[in-house]
């Protein structure tokens, strides 16, 4: 990964002003309560620049008209520290896992004589002074404050002649494209899932509750060398499988539902998301074998569109309106805007180091993107909600599935359940 990083920063390069320095921070872990921390989240665009996913580190981009240079800053290690918590990632590991030169990364408390002489005519490493300054203003909700607006305005108030500008805007583009190396560790992401459902699969008439089914994942994905969930796993049975972000999970078994997971491990930061929906009692009723054989047709036909030049516009007209003939089909329904009752969200999302991955949804389909194709049904009032999601390759001629070792053919479910016990 030390070369996708290098490449990272290249291509970032490009795209910067000339006479800008570009600031991103490793973050924090927030605090929980006492003296209790949540545990650490890499923050993505950091790490997608340097490989590294360890807190209290910034890394500094400095673009000349000519030249330029590229930072590092790390926490340096005291005794208490390594006593207490651990060592700090050394200057020489930071430089093999970032491709950043050892003598261009330095402790924390130099970096505001560095940012100083980045700002400085005559001490400039670029020979021009910044005149723009990039920082990370992504919006987590319309009423949060974005941290990188709160070290703007610590860095305004000392060069009030700083032009503001959004990083986030050229690494949310960037990050589109997948290189091998990033494929190759969603795929691994992948069959740590693959592995989390075969367990599933193997206990899932032997269990009494929903959470017990999440307990059997996690536990089997983190044998397999996962760090975890990728996101809070949805284990949703009967009427459950109606609510989208379901995450509760404490619901007694039904051995007459179904059950709905939306999952997936994470490996090296890298998410992968399945959905699949397994007859709990271990052979799917009519009704729901009906309702299971109209998702997994749109799933099928729906992966088959998802080539380059699609946009995510059209794809998702195509679900919804393949979904309505097929409700309509089975009077579900009776005319095509009814299906919003039954099929309430959109057939997809880019994957990557989030689960819900940044992008322009404006853009065709081009190789290099992974994305999410995910139709569902949801019929609270029958007890039944089937969705059916697979993690997509965007190829140069078309797609790859990349999940597609993950079994979703009912038959094959079934047999594979009364094989378990």
């Amino acid at each position: 990964m030390q070369a996708h990083a290098e490449n990272a920063r290249k291509r970032l390069f490009e795209r910067l002003e000339e006479g800008s320095v570009a600031l991103l921070f490793s973050g924090q872990a927030p605090h929980k309560t006492l003296d209790q921390y949540y545990a650490y989240t890499p923050q993505r665009n950091f790490f997608y620049l340097t490989n590294i996913g360890e807190p209290n580190m910034i890394l500094m981009l400095l673009k000349g008209n000519e030249t330029e240079k590229t930072y590092l800053f790390v926490e340096e290690n005291t005794e208490k520290i390594i006593q207490w918590e651990g060592a700090r990632m050394s200057k020489e590991e930071a430089s093999k896992r970032s491709g950043i030169p050892e003598e261009d990364i330095h402790y924390l408390d130099s970096f505001e004589s560095r940012f100083n002489m980045a700002m400085n005519y005559a001490r400039s490493p670029v020979g021009t002074p910044a005149r723009a300054l990039y920082l990370d203003l992504y919006h987590p909700a319309p009423k949060v404050k974005p941290q990188g607006l709160k070290h703007a305005e610590e860095f305004l108030s000392n060069y009030p002649e700083l032009t503001i500008k959004n990083v986030n805007e050229h690494i949310s583009y960037l990050r589109m494209f997948k290189s091998v190396r990033e494929i190759d560790q969603i795929k691994t992401a992948i069959a740590h899932t693959k592995k989390g459902l075969e367990t599933i699969l193997k206990h899932l008439r032997t269990r009494e509750y929903e959470y017990q089914l999440q307990a059997d994942f996690l536990h089997a994905i983190t044998l397999s060398g996962s760090e975890g969930e990728a996101f809070d796993t949805i284990a949703a049975n009967g009427e459950n499988a109606a609510v989208l972000h379901y995450i509760k999970n404490n619901t007694p078994l039904d051995k007459n539902n179904m059950i709905l997971f939306d999952l997936g491990a994470l490996h090296q930061n890298y998410a992968a998301d399945i959905s699949r929906t397994y007859p709990v009692g271990g052979q799917y009723g009519k009704r729901q074998r009906d309702i299971y054989d109209i998702v997994l047709k749109v799933n099928k036909a729906t992966i088959e569109k998802a080539v380059p030049g699609m946009t995510w516009k059209e794809l998702n007209k195509f679900a919804r309106d393949m979904l309505a003939q097929e409700a309509k089909r089975i009077g579900l329904i009776q005319e095509d805007a009814e299906i919003l009752k039954y099929y309430y969200h959109s057939i997809g999302h880019f994957l990557g180091l989030d689960v819900h991955d940044v992008g322009y949804y404006d853009v065709p389909f081009k190789e290099g993107m992974v994305l999410t194709i995910e139709p569902g049904l949801y019929i609270k009032e029958e007890g039944i909600g089937v969705r059916i999601e697979d993690d997509i390759l965007i190829t140069k001629d078309g797609n790859i599935n990349l999940s597609e070792d993950i079994e979703k053919e009912p038959d094959a479910i079934e047999r594979m359940i009364k094989g378990s016990s």
